[in-house]
């Protein structure tokens, strides 16, 4: 896994997506959180260089801490969360499995975070699949990981929320993908395209 590559595809499709992002923020939150994941994902590029002569833990620690700083908004404090806790789970070389462990550490870490839990409509819809698809392993690993999370974001449409400035508008966001859900899909749809 070429690390650089890997952070430079993730960051550029939260740029490219921030006109969508954005409608989705809109329909149902106060529509800063393409704006703000932009910002966060500039932010990590812009450090790529020292990134790049990080390890895998001290890059995520690296890129919790930007998001935590530069990104507004609750999406800040919960990426940067995972990302952090990704950093202290992970062992240096990391296989399927200890991906989904680390990932259920991180489910872990946000729940505490934020109260919310899997089915609340929030990104923790697309870590629980993902990290359940790690965990079983097989063949087709990363695309059906790609394709699980993808189908997970979309698929928070049909929940209501819970938490959130969604879970203020009750019925009214049922239809709508939560943006933080499809904010993780597309990151771990290019971190499985470059993997």
């Amino acid at each position: 896994m070429n690390l650089n590559a890997v952070i430079q595809a993730a960051t550029q499709t939260l740029i490219d997506h921030v006109d969508e992002l954005t409608a989705l923020d809109q329909a149902i939150g106060d529509g800063d959180h393409g704006l703000n994941m932009r910002r966060g994902a500039q932010a990590i590029q812009a450090k790529r260089e020292a990134l790049a002569a990080q390890t895998l833990n001290e890059a995520l620690r690296t890129m919790g801490m930007t998001c935590m700083s530069t990104i507004g908004g609750s999406s800040g404090p919960v990426f940067g969360t995972l990302l952090v806790t990704l950093s202290k789970e992970l062992p240096a070389a990391p296989g399927p499995a200890d991906l989904g462990r680390a990932l259920r550490a991180g489910i872990a870490a946000l729940t505490r975070l934020g109260k919310a839990e899997v089915g609340h409509k929030t990104l923790l819809d697309v870590l629980d699949p993902v990290a359940t698809v790690l965990e079983t392993g097989g063949d087709n690993l990363i695309a059906r990981v790609k394709l699980g999370a993808a189908d997970a974001a979309e698929a928070t449409a049909t929940m209501h929320a819970i938490k959130g400035r969604a879970s203020f508008l009750g019925d009214r966001a049922w239809g709508h993908v939560d943006p933080g859900s499809r904010s993780m899909a597309l990151i771990i749809g290019a971190v499985c395209e470059n993997f």
